[in-house]
C-alpha cells in the first residue's frame, strides 16, 4: 500500500489562496493606515522623506514605520497560521498550534490599529 501524501492538490490550492488573501489583507490594512496617518497630518504635512521639523514629526514618522512593520509581521503570521491550519490534517496538536498562530496574527493587527492611539496618549502624557 502506497502512503498517502499530505500535500494534495486541494491543500496546495487552499494554501495558495490563504497566502494571497493574507498578503492582500496586509496590503489593504497598510494602505488604510497610511491613508489615515496622511489625513491626520494633511494640515501641515511635509514630504515623507523630508527632514523632520519637530519632535512631533519624528514621533509620527517612527510610528508609521513601526505600524508598517507590525502589519507586515502580522500578515506573515496570518499566512503561516492559515497554511499550518490547512496542512494540519486533523492532528489536534498541529491544529492548536495553527490557531495560536492565528491568534497572534490578530493580536498583531490589533496593536497595529491601536498604535496611533497609543502614540497620541503617550504624547499627551509626555506633553510633546
Amino acid at each position: 500500500m502506497v502512503p498517502r501524501s499530505r500535500f494534495t492538490p486541494r491543500k496546495i490550492l487552499l494554501s495558495a489562496v490563504v497566502i494571497l488573501a493574507g498578503t492582500a489583507l496586509g496590503a489593504l490594512l497598510e494602505v488604510a493606515l497610511a491613508h489615515l496617518a496622511q489625513a491626520a497630518h494633511a494640515a501641515g504635512a511635509t514630504a515623507a522623506f523630508a527632514a523632520p521639523g519637530s519632535l512631533n514629526q519624528v514621533i509620527d514618522n517612527l510610528r508609521n514605520v513601526i505600524v508598517g512593520l507590525l502589519v507586515a509581521l502580522a500578515t506573515l503570521f496570518l499566512t503561516v497560521g492559515g497554511v499550518r491550519y490547512i496542512l494540519a490534517g486533523g492532528d489536534p496538536g498541529e491544529v492548536e498550534a495553527a490557531k495560536k498562530t492565528l491568534r497572534y496574527a490578530a493580536l498583531g493587527y490589533g496593536i497595529a490599529v491601536l498604535a496611533p492611539l497609543l502614540v497620541s496618549i503617550l504624547k499627551g502624557i509626555v506633553g510633546a
